[in-house]
């Protein structure tokens, strides 16, 4: 396999890689932070927790990494 067909078959790997030099950081990382959200929205998602049995993290990013 040439190196050009190498570059182009893992382009995605090659780009992850140059992203983590740059920032330190893989894009499959998870990060905790603080957020601020009312009762209601707080309700919903354990609600949807309950209902789903997934944890309220993974229905936040779900929902946020729609296309």
């Amino acid at each position: 396999m040439q190196s050009d067909e190498i570059l182009r078959k893992y382009k995605k790997v090659f780009d992850t890689l140059e992203n983590y030099d740059k920032t330190g950081e893989l894009p499959f990382q998870r990060k905790r932070i603080d957020v601020t959200l009312s009762v209601e929205t707080i309700n919903k998602l354990k609600e949807m927790k309950e209902k789903t049995g997934k944890p309220i993290s993974r229905i936040i990013e779900e929902c946020v990494s729609k296309d």
